[in-house]
């Protein structure tokens, strides 16, 4: 069996999609949660290189591979007998879907969720199961909400515009599914985790999980660990809904 140590962020959507492969490959692996201190980009660099900070990272048989895609790429080869995470038969069109999964839809599992929780910090309380945070600790979350706007350069124009982008996104994901290259439960592929994950973590916006509720591509989420909590409806500014 071979020797996997993925470094990941617990609230990390590809970290989450890479999860998923390793489980559907059957594959054993140690999890080593990072600190959500910051202290974690020095971490990622020193083992996947100068400017790769952020997670998830793999090393494999003491090799690092650095991305959720290299480590699906690194992981169909490392287990050819197990489901494949790139059929042949579609394979360039599954990495197509999971590089637009990546570069595209991935980001705004980030500006979204983070952008939401900047205007209503107590309710980095619900997510995970539990309640509302006090003031003390909303004080908390709201400094740490503007860390990673700064971090991820988040801003409420970025926001605005990705809530407009978001049916035309979605519309483009339930093609995927209508052609074929994405959507069979039974067989999950790299685009189909890659994109689900990003899913997962839009539902839980109580702003944003209308435009992908009840559409073929809402199916995806469930492809990934199931994610606690909402963050509720009306967090986002009128002036920034589309």
């Amino acid at each position: 069996m071979p020797t996997i140590t993925l470094h990941v962020l617990p609230p990390s959507h590809p970290c989450a999609a890479v999860d998923a492969a390793l489980a559907l490959k059957g594959l054993e692996y140690e999890r080593v949660e990072l600190p959500m201190d910051g202290t974690h980009l020095e971490l990622m660099e020193g083992i996947y290189g100068e400017g790769n900070t952020r997670v998830p990272g793999a090393v494999i048989d003491g090799e690092p591979v650095y991305g959720s895609n290299p480590i699906f790429e690194r992981l169909d080869a490392l287990a050819p007998d197990g489901p494949a995470l790139y059929p042949v038969d579609k394979a360039d069109a599954v990495r197509e879907a999971a590089r637009w999964g990546d570069e595209v839809l991935q980001p705004l599992g980030r500006s979204l969720s983070w952008g939401a929780l900047a205007f209503r910090p107590d309710a980095l309380g619900l997510l995970g199961g539990g309640d509302l945070l006090d003031p003390a600790g909303t004080d908390w979350a709201m400094k740490f909400s503007r860390a990673l706007w700064r971090r991820h350069e988040i801003s409420c124009v970025r926001i605005a515009g990705e809530l407009a982008a978001l049916p035309g996104y979605v519309n483009h994901i339930n093609h995927l599914i209508a052609e074929g290259v994405i959507g069979d439960p039974a067989h999950p592929n790299a685009a189909d985790l890659q994109i689900g994950a990003t899913l997962a973590v839009l539902l839980i916006i109580g702003d944003v999980a209308p435009v992908i509720e009840g559409s073929p591509a809402a199916e995806l989420a469930k492809l990934v660990a199931p994610r606690l909590g909402r963050i509720p409806a009306g967090a986002f500014p009128a002036g920034l809904m589309p």
